[in-house]
Order: C-alpha cells, then structure tokens, then sequence
C-alpha cells in the first residue's frame, strides 16, 4: 500500500459527472458488444480459414488470455500515471487492433490481434469503475455503477442479434467496422472527461510482480486449455510452483501490484471478488455454447440465432439498474447469493439440452440467467468499491476485473477441455452432434456445480460494507 495516499480530489459537479458517466458506458459498451457478436460469427470463421473447434475457441480465449494478463499492471499504471491518461491510452489501442482486423488474412492474425485488443480492454475496464467509484458518493455510487453495468449488458444484448445480421448480411468483418465507428465517437469525446479524475497517487509499477504474476497466469491459461493432456498438468504444477515466489516478492514491493493486505484483512474485499472469479467461470461460456448448439444442432442462420441469444442479455439490461439501486439499500451479499442462485437453477435447465428441447423453453432459462447474472454483478461491484478507501479504487478495480477474467478464462477452460475430449482436432459436424451435444450437457453440468458452490461462498460474507 502506498506510504502517502493522495487527498481525494473535489468531487465534479452533476453535470459533469453524467457527461463523463456517458462516455465511459459507451466505451463500456464496445468490448462486450463485439465479444459476443463475434460468438455468433464462429461457425462463419471457422469455414472461411478452414479451423476445427479447438482453435476456434481461441478467437475469444486469446483476448482474455492477454485481458487476464494485462489487468492489473493497468490498474496499476492508472494509479501511478492517472486513470484517465491510462483509460484514453487503452481506448486507442482498442480502436487500432479494430481498425486492422477489417483486414486480417488468416486465422493467425486475427489471433494476435485480439490479443491487441486485450491489451486495450485492459486498460480500460481497470480504470472505469475506479473513475466511477471516485466520482459518486456511497449513497449513489451503486445506481452508477449500475448504470454501468447496464451498458455492458446491452453490449451483450446487441451482440448476438446485430452480429448475427451483419454476419449474415454484410460479412463478419463487418462486426469490427461498426465496433470501429463507436470507438471513434469515445475518442473524440476525450476532452470532456474533467482532468480532476486524472489525479495520480505514489509509487511506481511492481515490474518483478508484473513479470511473475503474468508466468502464473499463462501457466494457469495454458493447462486448463490442454486438460486433459499431460501438458496440462506440467502447467498448472509450473503455475503452483509460481505461487510462493509470487507472494514473497508482492509481501516486500513497496507498491504491490497484489493488494494481499486487502485480502487478508478485508472480508468484503476477498469473498466478493472470489464470488464474481466462480460466478463468471459458471457463466460466461454460456452464450458462446448456445450459439453453436443453435447453429449446428437446431440450424438456425446467424441471425435467427442471435435473436434467441438477444433474450439474456435484453433482461439484463432491464433489471441492472434496479439492482444497483437495490445495492444502496440492501445489502450487496444477498442481492448477489439469490442471483446466483437463479443462474444455477437456469444451468440445471441447459445441463438437460436435447436435439429437440422446445425453443421457448430455452427463451425462459436465458431469460432466467440474465435476471441472475444482474441481481449479482451490479450488488457484488458496489459491494467491492465500497469497502475499499477512495486512494485504493485503481488497484480495486483492476483486481474485480482480474477475478472476473480469470473466471472468464476458467468458462472457456472447461469449453476447450471438453471439446478436445469429446470431438478431438475435427470440425464440428453432423457425424460429431451427438458427441457435441454430450460435451455440452457436461460442460453446463460443471457450471451448475460451480455456481450453487459460488451462491454458498457469496453468502458466507454478510456483513455491514463499511464507507471508505
């Protein structure tokens, strides 16, 4: 923690604070838009460039291998050199890897573009909810955030159907060209961001923690994308032998990039980030999974698919505010454990998938599962931000976003150990649907688990949130 916390800036007038709110829901907005348009546009990828599923899978894995990776270096650098600074940085990073991937030619470059993006997104979503939390007092940080969080749920919402029309209509490199005109609109609006919020606080990047903690998170990505091959296990004991040298080398940097005295001393702190890394492993693959099963399994074009897929998130968007202004009242644990608790209960629905399942049964569990997934992430950020101090909310922010992309990388893990068991390095095709299908039953089975066990951990942490 830093000797000398910087003194908390005056805080921008209201009008101000809902300009600059804007901008940052629609930078908001991009990622999770064009992730899961993308989800819809798989099956097209994977014929253009001739891929089998495995490696398709890393069209969204090698964005959140490098998210993962580059998170909390970011919120590091936002505390060091000014959240904004870091969050413009980011944005034109995002918007350049678009801009090329209108053009890519293979399945290679597409990759490492992603990976670019990654590295953008990082920068951005470390330092949105720190900027958030600074600019609103407790009594209205949660209806911000909620707010927020409802620009990331409308991203998703848009996604599936936008990016299943163009697609179908326009080619999937059309997703990026329109991705590429909102980016354009948040650049040019930088200048209406207050240079208040841009206040830096002391220290400087932990590179040796940087350095470490990203060996730990590669070693963890690459064995859970090559369970259950030997290789898996060389990783994952390479990434537990990280650990201890990790933790030394954090406990004597002046400026950690780990804040372990948060999470040894702040309950809050620890159980709600644990809740939101188990709540998006169950959950985030969800979309992508119901894609493919809609496309090869139902044969619906990108476009019918995405309509269905537009259930989840549309719901989402609706109930998002109302539970982040629930969190100002009621306490964020129980508004998080009953959302969680309600996606599982939609997870025990998609576990019992069927070639034949009716289609408005499926409507009805995605319905479920967006109105789970809002009654926990609004409650469970505000829960995170309002137990830390106002000089704490950079490296807060990067750590919510890390546990959240590590559950993200743990969703997609479970998705490319299965599929490398059940359907090998072949394309996904009619002699494998029943295979497939199989796969998919048992990947949404280890979801159920891991959300009823995220409901009981999330619950265990009742308790009054103290204000910084």
């Amino acid at each position: 923690m830093d000797a000398h916390p910087p003194v908390t800036p005056t805080l921008p007038d209201a009008h101000t604070r809902t300009l600059t709110l804007v901008i940052l829901t629609l930078a908001a907005f991009l990622n999770p838009f064009t992730g899961s348009s993308i989800d819809l546009a798989l099956p097209v990828i994977a014929a253009e460039f001739s891929v089998d599923a495995v490696t398709l899978s890393w069209v969204p894995s090698a964005y959140l291998l490098s998210l993962l990776i580059f998170l909390l270096p970011a919120g590091r650098l936002g505390d060091c050199y000014g959240r904004v600074t870091v969050f413009r940085t980011g944005v034109v990073i995002y918007t350049a890897a678009t801009a090329l991937i209108v053009f890519i030619p293979s399945i290679i470059a597409l990759l490492l573009l992603r990976f670019l993006q990654g590295i953008g997104s990082a920068m951005v979503f470390s330092t949105i909810t720190a900027i958030i939390a600074e600019m609103y007092p407790p009594g209205e940080r949660g209806r911000a955030l909620g707010i927020n969080v409802t620009a990331v749920y409308a991203g998703l919402s848009l996604g599936p159907f936008l990016g299943g029309v163009l697609t179908q209509y326009f080619g999937w490199r059309s997703i990026f060209t329109v991705t590429l005109i909102m980016a354009g609109f948040v650049m040019a609006t930088f200048r209406r961001i207050p240079a208040s919020l841009n206040n830096a606080c002391r220290g400087g990047l932990d590179l040796p923690g940087a350095a470490i903690s990203s060996g730990f998170l590669l070693m963890v990505f690459f064995g859970l994308s090559r369970v259950p091959s030997p290789q898996a296990f060389l990783f994952l004991a390479a990434a537990t032998l990280l650990v201890p040298v990790l933790l030394r080398v954090e406990q004597r940097a002046p400026a950690p990039l780990i804040p372990l005295g948060l999470l040894r001393e702040n309950r809050i702190f620890t159980y709600s980030n644990a809740a939101a890394l188990i709540n998006y492993a169950a959950t985030f693959a969800v979309a992508l999974l119901m894609s493919l099963y809609l496309q090869y399994i139902r044969g619906y074009a990108p476009a019918a698919a995405g309509s269905i897929l537009f259930i989840q998130p549309l719901v989402q968007v609706i109930c998002s505010p109302v539970a982040g202004r629930l969190s100002d009242r009621i306490e964020p644990a129980i508004l998080a454990s009953a959302g969680m608790v309600i996606s599982a209960v939609s997870l025990l629905g998609f576990s019992l998938l069927t070639p034949n399942i009716p289609i408005s049964l499926i409507g009805f569990l995605l319905a479920l599962l967006g109105t789970g997934l809002a009654l926990f992430s609004s409650p469970n950020t505000n829960a995170v931000m309002s137990s830390v101090h106002t000089h704490q909310y950079g490296i807060a922010s990067a750590m919510l976003s890390t546990m959240r992309t590590m559950g993200m990388v743990t969703s997609m893990g479970v998705v490319m150990a299965t599929f490398a068991v059940y359907l090998g390095q072949h394309p996904i095709e009619p002699s494998l649907y029943p295979a497939f299908l199989a796969s998919l039953r048992l990947i949404f089975g280890v979801f159920l688990i891991l959300s009823l066990a995220g409901a009981a951990l999330s619950w265990r942490r009742r308790a009054r949130v103290p204000s910084p």
